[in-house]
């Protein structure tokens, strides 16, 4: 596996049991394993978002001055097209 798949299901993971023992505090009840992994797959799914978003900006960086049909950049379109198709902020 890709070491930066690696460290972002880690990264994932602390999130997830950061926003689950939150959960506890706040609703004071236990969450089962398949709930713990809906939180843990969401959190995974948004980071390799983000990643991707990144890569498009980085990708802006360096070739600024390419236009799409509307007349936006297409790097940074590009990341706001993933993050609009994937409902990520």
């Amino acid at each position: 596996m890709n070491e930066r798949i690696k460290e972002l299901a880690e990264q994932a993971w602390r999130a997830a049991s950061d926003e689950v023992a939150h959960l506890i505090r706040v609703h004071n009840r236990s969450y089962s394993q398949d709930e713990i992994t809906d939180i843990f797959e969401i959190k995974f799914a948004e980071l390799i978002v983000r990643e991707c978003v990144e890569v498009c900006g980085s990708v802006a960086s360096v070739r600024a001055g390419y236009h799409d049909a509307d007349g936006r950049d297409t790097a940074d379109s590009c990341g706001d097209q993933i993050k609009e198709h994937f409902g990520v902020e």
